[in-house]
């Protein structure tokens, strides 16, 4: 389910519909099991991204690729799920759709491990909760270049979220550094960034886009509670930007505590006394097999930290990156590009 539009959000009372059809491709990678996860389930699309074209005509978008598609209808408020294979689609109204997210957010609290504290209720806010400040950058780097037909600038927002009156190494918390590359302000994206925002508020929750599925969003989410206020504040931050956003990427990373990085290294010193006790000389053919396979496994779980590790500073992890990129724009969107496609029947 996409949800999360990266692309910029400007408003401007005076603007004009003016009718949107672009492509656009968009991959989001995670590290560790849940990206091999996705890898091995979700195919070539999440290997390599998705290409979508997306048309925007007055109230009604649609995103569609080669296997899949959606229609949104704000005036009907309900979501038309398309697939291309079976000619098939399905029909969602937003209560459903505030349903799914949800229960999609319950379960991933669920499925958390014990030893970790699952976030306060909205209903209910802990009062012990600890006050969180952001803290916002933005930096023009002087670098320049031509992408897809577009002459580009770059812009680096980096977005910190940590524990007040405490320091990011003090506290840990969340890091999002996006890198855009801005072209001179396109007026037809206008329609597509104001569509997405009007989608945002009927659902009456926060945009998650460029993602997988609101499952997979809402694991991530639960797992990580500064996620959501970091997008938001990428979100609001976005409105200001002087241009319209090309190609982006965005690498989330959650930072530990001074704490926790003691723990980590002590771990880690640990695993290493183990390993070098494991590596003596065995006393019995059974030993040295053994041996080997402890080895074999130590080195493999090893090599994945180092793999996942290997562009992060000590005591970072990054959480996952979403890169997205126009390829094409044109105002020519009609009622036809963004109508149920001719005979797709309905899937109860």
């Amino acid at each position: 389910m996409k949800a999360l539009s990266i692309a910029v959000l400007i408003l401007s009372a005076g603007w004009l519909h003016a009718d949107v059809k672009t492509e656009e491709k968009s991959q989001t990678q995670f590290p560790g099991m849940l990206g091999r996860m996705m890898s091995l389930f979700g195919g070539k699309a999440a290997r390599e991204g998705v290409t979508d074209t997306v048309a925007v005509k007055g109230n009604r978008k649609l995103t569609l690729n080669d296997t899949t598609g959606r229609i949104i209808d704000l005036d009907e408020e309900k979501v038309y799920d398309l697939d291309l294979k079976s000619k098939s689609y399905k029909v969602l109204t937003f209560d459903d759709l505030r349903r799914q997210m949800e229960q999609a957010e319950q379960r991933a609290k669920a499925e958390q491990p014990k030893s970790q504290p699952s976030p306060a209720s909205k209903s209910e806010p802990d009062p012990n909760a600890k006050q969180m400040q952001i803290d916002f950058d933005l930096k023009e780097t002087g670098q320049k270049k031509n992408i897809n037909g577009f002459d580009t600038r770059e812009v680096v927002m980096t977005i910190t979220v940590h524990e007040k009156d405490k320091t990011l190494e003090q506290s840990g918390g969340m890091v999002m550094t996006t890198h855009e590359w801005l072209a001179p302000r396109i007026a037809a994206m206008k329609e597509i960034a104001d569509f997405d925002r009007r989608y945002q508020e009927k659902l009456n929750g926060p945009s998650f886009a460029i993602m997988p599925s609101a499952d997979q969003m809402a694991a991530v989410a639960a797992m990580y509670p500064m996620l959501t206020q970091a997008i938001g504040k990428f979100n609001v931050e976005n409105v200001n930007m002087d241009g319209t956003a090309i190609q982006t990427v965005m690498t989330t990373e959650s930072v530990a505590s001074a704490e926790q990085l003691q723990q980590q290294q002590q771990q880690q010193q640990s695993a290493q006394k183990d390993d070098s006790s494991a590596t003596s000389v065995p006393t019995s053919i059974g030993g040295l097999i053994g041996g080997l396979g402890r080895r074999a496994v130590r080195n493999k779980q090893q090599q994945q930290q180092q793999e996942q590790q290997a562009n992060a500073a000590p005591g970072r992890a990054t959480i996952m990156t979403m890169n997205h990129e126009v390829l094409k724009v044109a105002a020519d969107a009609t009622a036809a590009d963004v109508a149920l496609p001719a005979g797709f029947k309905q899937k109860k």
